[in-house]
């Protein structure tokens, strides 16, 4: 059966559109921080559909939420009022920490990536970006021309002009042997070095922690540091937490709180965990930037009903539970066990992450070298053990991702290392 649906997926998709494993796998269905394929196994899912079954697999309060909702009404577009809209964007306006801030709902994170850009161009008069190398923010034509990682950037062709900053990958690069104190001075005399030599550009977008790029990230403060330079200019910054956002790294609730000394970003973009799998993306700016658009503007399916319950009850579970408070625990001892494992296994180069958002690279050993096939092999390694995991990766490397639903408790932290232990261990 599963051999019929990948040859049928083959006949109509486009081969472009990436599958995992070498055997790729139909899950069928999930319950908590387990999900089943279509031969009946079952596996501890350390991925959640790329970081977006956030909470639980058919979590109970969702579940009703959806039910209930699509019992009474599915859809209407935002030509008209729409209760659960307004009361999930009162929420994030309230919790994102931007003044007099505005929402508006996408259906994804790359539409919302896309809907920031819109705002910050149009508000600054200028089609000049700032990105962070190694960084992903969509699969759309603009969302694409800012993407600084080239395995995902499959044209160079862009509306917009894009200049890459660096200081998204802490260990890696020109800056990699200095303190974090001096990592920081020097990329931010780079950031202005690359002002000098350019107009005026409209924002700086940035994701707190690479994801698709391996879940690197740069030294608390670095953007709080970036921020007072582009501050100064009235350049705008826009903080992706697409991935980062809703509590996952553990310390903070937004990935842009560990740079925040000068206050939240210009604009926020969120999407992926917010729906625990329905298809809710957005932007949060100040009043004065989500206005600035001078023509009409609707959106068919953002903020629909359906979503919007949803990520009502999500969000509810979510603060009621502390489940920040369980990323930042369980988290903690998760990456202190792969640390102890990683100690142990040569390819291994490191161990990273904060809260559940935990990358582990891998190289050749004793080198810096990607290797990529040692890491293909891990993620089989690790599914044979009843283990999903991911995978990313930018400045030619290889690392695994893994990023659990916000519920895991600690007994299945330790399960899912102990395969994660065994995966690694076999490519030794």
């Amino acid at each position: 059966m599963t051999n019929d649906l990948l040859g049928r997926h083959r006949a109509v998709l486009p081969d472009w559109l990436a599958l995992y494993y070498e055997e790729p796998l139909e899950i069928t269905h999930g319950e908590g921080r387990h999900v089943w394929d279509a031969q009946g196994n079952r596996y501890l899912d350390f991925f959640g559909g790329i970081l977006t079954t956030m909470t639980a697999h058919a979590l109970p309060e969702v579940t009703k939420a959806v039910s209930e909702q699509a019992g009474r009404i599915i859809h209407s577009s935002t030509l008209y009022l729409n209760r659960p809209m307004v009361e999930l964007a009162e929420r994030i306006a309230q919790l994102s920490g931007i003044p007099d801030a505005r929402v508006f709902f996408t259906t994804s994170g790359t539409e919302a990536n896309d809907a920031a850009l819109l705002l910050a161009t149009a508000y600054r008069r200028s089609n000049t970006i700032l990105a962070m190398r190694n960084s992903y923010h969509g699969r759309s034509f603009s969302a694409v021309g800012i993407t600084g990682n080239s395995g995902w950037s499959p044209t160079s062709l862009s509306p917009l002009q894009t200049l890459y900053v660096h200081g998204g990958v802490r260990t890696r690069g020109p800056f990699a042997s200095l303190s974090d104190d001096a990592y920081i001075a020097a990329c931010v005399e780079d950031l202005k070095d690359l002002l000098g030599h350019t107009r005026a550009p409209a924002a700086l977008i940035a994701e707190p922690v690479q994801g698709v790029g391996g879940f690197t990230a740069p030294p608390d403060g670095l953007y709080a540091a970036f921020r007072e330079v582009l501050h100064e200019r009235g350049i705008l910054w826009i903080a992706d937490e697409v991935q980062t956002g809703w509590g996952r790294t553990g310390e903070h609730f937004w990935g842009w709180q560990a740079h925040g000394r000068n206050g939240p970003p210009d604009i926020m973009t969120f999407a992926k965990g917010i729906g625990n799998g329905m298809s809710i993306g957005g932007v949060v700016a100040r009043s004065e930037i989500m206005n600035c658009l001078d023509s009409n503007s609707i959106s068919t399916f953002g903020g629909t009903q359906i979503t919007m319950a949803a990520g009502l009850a999500n969000l509810n579970y979510l603060l009621e539970h502390d489940l920040q408070g369980n990323a930042r625990r369980v988290g903690g001892l998760l990456i202190e066990r792969l640390r102890a494992v990683a100690a142990q296994v040569p390819a291994v180069r490191e161990v990273r992450g904060r809260g559940l958002m935990i990358g582990i690279e891998i190289t050749k050993p004793g080198t810096d070298e990607a290797d990529p096939q040692t890491a293909a092999a891990v993620l089989e390694a690790a599914r044979a053990g009843g283990l999903l995991i991911g995978k990313g990766g930018g400045h030619n490397t290889s690392s695994l991702r893994v990023a659990p639903p916000l519920t895991l408790n600690v007994a299945e932290a330790e399960e899912g290392a102990a395969i994660l232990e065994n995966a690694l261990r076999s490519i030794r």
